[in-house]
């Protein structure tokens, strides 16, 4: 386990100003889709130009019927023909003779069966859609449509169509645009062998109605759409950004250092993302509150503790330049040598308690025996009889109990527990080493004879500069660091370390360091 990953590593830095806000972007995104859908309007040309190519068939066929029909009847029959057939289809049909010259027009055989509307008697509608039909045209690039008017020469060639017809004796078919943007079909087709020729004109208004109906429920459809779905992203934009909003002004008054109390919000409604992260905010502002004020409380302890032995150092040199006792010169050169012993001493502990935290947050935590580790300690310690006169007993458990960590910080935490249980216990006494295993915890705990702790005392005991020793030992001889030294290296393997009276009930204390067992997974 790395504790030394960065997890914002390689991450580019954000810089405000140069990118779209949330809020825009989350229009954006929900927005486009729907642009695009809308975009659809401009490719109905696709499906308007289906419908007139289903048209232009059926126009050729009814020209060609027509025509057939026509052929080989009389003169009074071809006329019937042509105003029952403009009635019925809703057409006009003209006839040509063979040098091209009109001789028969439904329109004026009989009433017109259908008129184009008129320039400017157009609602705003029907001027709004026309003016749609002419945008979507030029958006989509549409061939451009040659204008339906009728020419003043009545005659076949003043119709191309006809022209081409009568050339090729094969039916042609025009398409033109009506004054009110509706399309006109002309079909041109022959008559029987004697060079007549038939021209029909059909205003396909259903067609452009059809497109225009599919045009506007799509239009109204996708209106809809924006506006539901713009509310619907201000809201989800309104839930996210607020907040987040929030936390950046509460942490950016925080980094500040203004407010001293700023509660940053911990969102306790939303059991969303935005939500957990609000309080893992939250919690880490904490965290780093107390540990800014930690660090505070130890330099001003840290002051207040080589302050003593400096002024205690300073008065005797000073004393030494005044004194010509030889006996007395010795005392003070010992006060001298002691207070320097004692500067060196509380020098290394707090430079190891201040950079402790730094190294286990990116060490490399290895599988550790705890039951070898503590007896290779305690061979140690017996070899250079630092347990005195106090003879160590290990109880351990069978199959051995293993956990994770940093050998030499633990080892560090039994060493400060053992000569703990050293300073406090009666000469000639035992100490006892117990390591268990309980449900998911490894515990290891040092008992001693001594004196005991009162309840009131067992948490200031771990407090930093804390110094409560027998009198026998000399003054100054420990820095009141070894126990929270001992514990901030057990809550950095995740463990504890609790002072309590013996479990025997006899006279005592007992030092309780807990881990996680290591063959127990993690949840």
């Amino acid at each position: 386990m790395n504790r030394a990953a960065d997890p914002t590593a390689g991450l580019t830095r954000f810089t405000p100003g140069r990118r779209l806000s949330l809020t825009p972007r989350i229009l954006i995104i929900n927005l486009l889709p729907l642009l695009l859908l809308g975009g659809g309007v401009f490719y109905l040309d696709s499906y308007r130009k289906q419908l007139l190519n289903e048209r232009y068939k059926l126009a050729r066929v009814e020209a060609q019927i027509t025509a057939e029909a026509l052929a080989g009847a009389s003169r009074e029959r071809q006329e019937a023909l042509l105003i029952q057939i403009g009635k019925e289809q809703k057409m006009r049909l003209r006839m040509f003779d063979a040098e091209g010259n009109l001789w028969a027009d439904s329109f004026q055989l009989a009433e017109p069966s259908f008129a184009f509307d008129r320039p400017g008697d157009e609602t705003w509608q029907e001027n709004l859609a026309r003016w749609l039909d002419r945008a979507v045209d030029t958006v989509v690039g549409a061939d451009p449509i040659p204008d339906y008017v009728e020419p003043d020469d009545p005659d076949a060639d003043a119709w191309p169509e006809l022209k081409r017809a009568r050339e090729e004796n094969l039916t042609q078919i025009q398409l033109r645009d009506a004054s009110d943007g509706t399309p006109v079909i002309n079909t041109a087709a022959p008559v029987g062998l004697l060079g007549a020729t038939l021209l029909t004109t059909r205003n396909a208004v259903d067609i452009t109605q059809q497109v225009r109906e599919a045009r506007s429920t799509l239009i109204i459809a996708v209106l809809l759409a924006l506006f539901m779905s713009t509310l619907l992203s201000l809201y989800m934009a309104r839930t996210i950004v607020s907040p987040l909003r929030m936390l950046a002004s509460a942490t950016n008054r925080v980094r500040q250092g203004r407010e001293r109390q700023v509660e940053v919000p911990r969102l306790p409604m939303r059991r969303d993302e935005i939500g957990q992260l609000a309080r893992a905010i939250a919690d880490m502002t904490d965290t780093l509150r107390h540990r800014i004020d930690a660090v505070e409380h130890f330099a001003a302890d840290v002051a207040h503790e080589i302050k003593n032995p400096l002024a205690s150092l300073r008065s005797a040199l000073e004393s030494l330049a005044q004194v010509e006792d030889t006996e007395l010169r010795g005392q003070l050169n010992a006060i001298a040598a002691h207070d320097v012993r004692r500067i060196d001493r509380l020098v290394s502990e707090i430079s190891e308690a201040s950079r402790i935290d730094a190294e286990l947050s990116r060490a490399t935590f290895e599988r550790i025996d705890l039951v070898a580790l503590a007896q290779n300690i305690v061979g140690r310690r017996d070899t250079r009889a630092e347990n005195a006169d106090h003879r160590v007993v290990i109880t351990r458990p069978p199959g051995g109990a293993q956990v994770l960590g940093v050998p030499v910080r633990l080892e560090r935490v039994i060493d400060n527990l053992l000569d703990n249980a050293v300073s406090f216990s009666p000469p000639g006494t035992p100490i006892e080493l117990t390591i268990d295993r309980g449900d998911r915890l490894v515990t290891l705990a040092v008992s001693d004879h001594g004196p005991g702790i009162p309840e009131d005392a067992r948490e200031k005991v771990f407090r930093r500069f804390h110094s409560d020793r027998p009198e026998e030992e000399g003054f100054g001889q420990h820095s009141g660091l070894g126990l929270a030294i001992a514990r901030t290296i057990a809550e950095a393997h995740d463990g504890t370390l609790i002072a309590e009276p013996r479990s025997d009930g006899a006279c005592g204390a007992s030092m309780v360091l807990t881990l996680p067992d290591a063959d127990v997974p993690r949840r």
